[in-house]
């Protein structure tokens, strides 16, 4: 395996790299979106998601509140942090959350992915089971002095 003079394998800045851009992709951004939110330039960007570059701290840290991530999560990548830290409101792991970071067939990266796709999910049906919830609502109320008769109506 080929390592950098610290030791570290190559490969880490690759993983970083697609972890950041399947992060883009599940936020529904465009690389040239990220590069605006984060004040990074786009080429730079897509060097890091390359895996061509290894981003300072500072890059990190706008990359990550720009994709709504932990910044240990990005350096777990880099091998900067044992584990990453994933939390839901309430510094609690969900049941599924749980289960994927034990399954010891998965790597860290697929577990991320998936608890980050996990959690897309949940929010995206949140959201969408409040929309239903409102349109109840709306769709129940009675509309005094609104009614139309049904059919003919005879004099």
């Amino acid at each position: 395996m080929d390592t950098k003079s610290d030791g570290r394998p190559y490969n880490q800045k690759r993983l970083l790299g697609e972890f950041i851009k399947s992060q883009r992709k599940l936020a529904q951004l465009s690389l040239r979106e990220l590069a605006e939110r984060t004040d990074i330039s786009n080429p730079y960007l897509s060097q890091i998601e390359r895996g061509l570059h290894e981003p300072s701290v500072r890059i990190l840290k706008a990359i990550s509140k720009a994709l709504n991530v932990s910044l240990t999560s990005l350096l777990s990548q880099l091998g900067h942090a044992e584990e990453p830290a994933i939390t839901l409101s309430g510094n609690s792991h969900s049941l599924v959350e749980t289960a994927v970071f034990s399954d010891p067939l998965l790597s860290q990266y697929q577990k991320e992915v998936l608890v980050a796709t996990y959690k897309t999910f949940v929010s995206s049906s949140q959201s969408g089971a409040r929309s239903l919830e409102l349109s109840k609502h709306k769709r129940h109320e009675p509309k005094v002095g609104s009614k139309k008769p049904k059919g003919k109506v005879r004099s």
